[in-house]
């Protein structure tokens, strides 16, 4: 049996599939930036900073992200503020993102040794320079693997945006199966991008955490 696909709708799942990177590359910078100053406040010696932070990322993991594009795209226009869908989809998914990755990156800071903390303490470093020189870069590599891990929901929570007439990869497949009605053929493409999207994340999280795993064990044995 003929098929109405041809390399015309290929080229714009493909096209789709581009921009499902681009904003995926969007939501990880914008995300990680403000997620790193959650992180912060979220361990600040200072209550209310740690408060207010908590009561960020509880109020944003506790809200859909399908809210936060709405919000986003057609709740500003209310107030005469119209964004273009990939200039509201960024702004929904770094705010989104911010919550889960400063939440990541708090706990792999705390998750230093309490010792560490109190070696820079005897040293008699700043706060600035305790976290700069010592706590940061051990969580650094505590954090590398979730993150990457993390990376993957990224790129598939971007087919979210479909709903504020972003086209990424998702709503590019419905444009194309609203076309040619065939559903079957037209899905599993889009499935198999999103896979080939995701899982060398998936594959690089897991030897990143087996790497990191297995080297402070050598450290270990070695000392």
């Amino acid at each position: 049996m003929s098929s109405a696909f041809n390399a015309n709708h290929l080229l714009f799942l493909l096209e789709g599939a581009k921009w499902t990177l681009v904003l995926s590359l969007i939501a990880f910078v914008g995300g990680g930036i403000v997620g790193f100053i959650v992180a912060l406040c979220r361990v600040s010696p200072i209550r209310p900073v740690r408060w207010l932070s908590m009561a960020y990322v509880q109020l944003v993991q506790g809200t859909p992200l399908l809210i936060l594009m709405f919000l986003a795209y057609f709740g500003l226009s209310i107030v005469g503020l119209s964004l273009p869908a990939l200039v509201a989809a960024g702004i929904s998914m770094t705010i989104y993102v911010s919550a889960y990755i400063g939440e990541i990156w708090r706990g792999c800071i705390q998750a230093v040794p309490r010792t560490q903390w109190e070696a820079a303490e005897c040293l008699a470093l700043s706060n600035v320079q305790r976290m700069g020189l010592v706590v940061l870069p051990q969580a650094l590599r505590i954090a590398t693997p979730p993150t990457v891990g993390f990376m993957v929901q990224i790129v598939k929570n971007t087919s979210l945006a479909s709903v504020v007439g972003f086209v990424e990869l998702a709503r590019a497949g419905q444009i194309v199966n609203n076309s040619i009605f065939e559903p079957f053929v037209v899905y599993m493409l889009v499935a198999a991008l999103y896979f080939l999207l995701c899982f060398p994340l998936s594959w690089w999280s897991r030897q990143l955490e087996r790497r990191l795993l297995v080297a402070p064990r050598v450290e270990l044995a070695a000392a």
